[in-house]
């Protein structure tokens, strides 16, 4: 928070420049697109007058500022497959071949890929239903293998399409602010909301000329205080700005936000001859764990992006994705495909898995919560896209309604407008049948599934529905995750030698448990190393703090699991030679988020909340395919 509350500010009592707005948004995803092409558009009438008057600038249509933190705003992190009604309700005459890498869904498969290693984890009611599905015919032994002959209704996105996110928002960007009616400023991160007497009254962009502790340095620019008189957060699930809402007022009765997932995804040239035609979609499970979820969406011109989905239900305290990814793209049922092909881009995401389950407040005086960060995701179908550009476009015809009469942006006001268009939309309805959908992975994978078909099946009458445990109570010792297959001696002995050394625990234990070294053939399979430079061109500009800290340095030291350091999408946080917390380079942080729940000690503070804070930051990802 901010000088009136808190705020992770190294000097928040220091003068500050501030400039006034009508409305500021924080994000440019989906979301936060979805609510600027709807305002914009209804901002003007037929004779080209604005249908409001800016109360900043008076004579002025509304000033209308939106800020990104990415250094542009196509670099969002997502290959799409999704269902569109939202976007073609907006875009009645889309022809999906105007978006670069964009194709009407042709064909789609579910296959279930069973382990051709021998390596991973399985449980013994997993393996005995693996063991009669071997005996359908449906089973490729060659391929190991089976491709579900039908899929559910509920599971389908035809007649959809398959989209990269990054080429998207460039899209709808342009069209935004070629209105003139919204600035859309990317590089620009925010650090927090100033709140004032119970009312959000803007945001405060983030401290430049600082060293990496936040203290001002030559150069020191102190961040900008914009005010407005409604702020529009689309920040994502781990964005400062909603966060810090969410730690002030509270989530209302009942909800929660323990379920996530990590989404490493990569962009792939496919290799010649690759029979996969534009706008093929595959989902996968079972491989490389029974946990890990994976895609794979074919564009125009030989191109696929792809990826796998690592859940906090995989219950691992060395939790990785980057070398899982790797052994998923191995496997022969998608190596068919995938062999001689190249790597284009590649990058990683965190993802609010919790749905309706976390809903925040969606609306308070000054300000509305729209998108993933707002609990649109939903996790029946596991799609969120176009769910988030449907509450932005909610919100923007709510807006629309109070500018047009003058009213202001309270609470009551946006409930009003706002909130109670949401709960008539489709998006509420489906929400709700989806809400506990996922809840029986919390008892298993199998129970999962079941949990999943039982939900989809009978339309959300019919549900598994364990208590949902906190993320951290779900990490259990190495020494327990690694019993009958490494003694614990051996354990303790890779832990210290990869602590000395510098080295993150996974691999060590992967290596122990039989999965085998990936080959690297210098296109496709290469380094973790060379993903960040060539895939994902990380960097981050100079002058900001570490957006990525450790609250409790004691606990840190104490801590013998260190997940957090396998979960790193960037090689960003290494194992620390010395007692002390983990280290943290932020010129290898892709911005993923996923230390922000890969943390095995809560906050003593907070037990909803882990060791590690996520604050406002530069840099992140460089490529505008993924």
């Amino acid at each position: 928070m901010t000088s009136q509350s808190r705020s992770q500010d190294a000097t928040p009592e220091i003068p500050r420049q501030s400039m006034e707005a009508d409305i500021v948004c924080v994000g440019f995803g989906p979301a936060v697109a979805g609510f600027l092409t709807t305002l914009t558009r209804g901002l003007t009438g037929e004779d080209g007058m604005p249908v409001a008057e800016s109360r900043v600038m008076p004579g002025m249509a509304p000033q209308i500022m939106c800020y990104e933190r990415a250094d542009d705003i196509g670099f969002g992190v997502s290959g799409v497959v999704t269902r569109g009604r939202a976007i073609r309700a907006s875009f009645p005459d889309l022809d999906p071949a105007a978006i670069p890498l964009a194709h009407a869904v042709t064909s789609e498969k579910v296959a279930y890929l069973f382990d051709p290693l021998g390596a991973s984890r399985r449980s013994r009611g997993l393996r005995a239903a693996e063991a009669a599905a071997r005996r359908l015919p449906w089973h490729d032994k060659a391929l190991a293998a089976l491709e579900l002959p039908w899929i559910p209704p509920f599971l389908r996105k035809e007649p959809g399409f398959v989209l990269s996110m990054g080429q998207f928002t460039q899209w709808v960007g342009g069209q935004i602010m070629g209105t003139g009616l919204a600035q859309v400023w990317p590089g620009t991160p925010v650090a927090a909301p100033l709140v004032e007497d119970g009312r959000v009254r803007g945001v405060r962009l983030a401290d430049q000329g600082v060293n990496r502790k936040g203290e001002p340095e030559a150069g020191f620019m102190p961040g900008m205080d914009v005010t407005a008189a409604l702020t529009v957060v689309g920040d994502g699930p781990v964005g400062p700005v909603g966060r810090a809402i969410d730690a002030a007022l509270g989530l209302p009765a009942g909800r929660h936000q323990r379920d996530w997932a990590l989404g490493m995804k990569a962009v792939v040239q496919l290799p010649e001859g690759c029979p996969l035609a534009p706008g093929t979609v595959v989902h996968t499970l079972g491989f490389p764990e029974p946990e890990i979820f994976g895609f794979l969406y074919v564009y125009p011109e030989g191109v696929a992006s792809l990826g796998i989905f690592v859940p906090s239900w995989f219950d691992s305290p060395v939790r990785t994705a980057y070398r899982y990814l790797q052994h998923w793209m191995r496997h022969p049922y998608l190596w068919r495909w995938l062999e001689g092909g190249t790597l284009r881009s590649w990058g990683a995401k965190t993802l609010a898995e919790w749905g309706r389950h976390g809903e925040p407040f969606l609306a308070g005086d000054g300000y509305a919560r729209i998108g993933e960060c707002s609990g649109s995701t939903n996790v029946l179908t596991g799609s969120g896209v176009d769910e988030a550009w449907a509450t932005g476009v909610l919100l923007g015809e709510g807006v629309l309604e109070l500018l047009r009469q003058g009213r202001e942006f309270t609470r009551e006001n946006l409930e009003e407008v706002y909130v109670s268009r949401r709960r008539r939309s489709w998006v509420e309805q489906e929400a709700r049948v989806a809400e506990k959908s996922r809840d029986g992975f919390q008892w298993g994978v199998i129970q999962g599934l079941v949990g999943m078909a039982l939900t989809g099946l009978s339309g959300g009458s019919l549900n598994l529905s364990p208590a949902v445990k906190r993320p951290h109570e779900r990490i259990p010792a190495l020494e327990r995750y690694c019993r009958g297959r490494i003694p614990d001696r051996e354990v303790a002995e890779l832990r210290a030698a990869c602590r000395a050394e510098g080295r993150s625990l996974h691999d060590a234990v992967m290596d122990r448990m039989g999965w085998p070294q990936v080959e690297y053939d210098g296109k496709l399979l290469v380094s973790h190393q060379d993903a960040l430079l060539l895939g994902g061109k990380v960097q981050a500009g100079p002058g900001y703090a570490d957006h990525v800290r450790f609250k409790d340095h004691g606990l840190c030291a104490a801590c013998t699991e260190q997940v957090c350091i396998s979960a790193c999408s960037g090689q960003a946080i290494t194992a620390n030679p010395e007692a002390g917390p983990p280290l943290f380079d932020r010129e290898k942080c892709v911005h993923c988020g996923a230390c922000l729940w890969n943390c095995s000690r809560p906050d003593p503070a907070d037990p909803e909340a882990a060791n590690v804070s996520f604050g406002a930051g530069s840099g992140g990802l460089h490529s505008n395919e993924n």
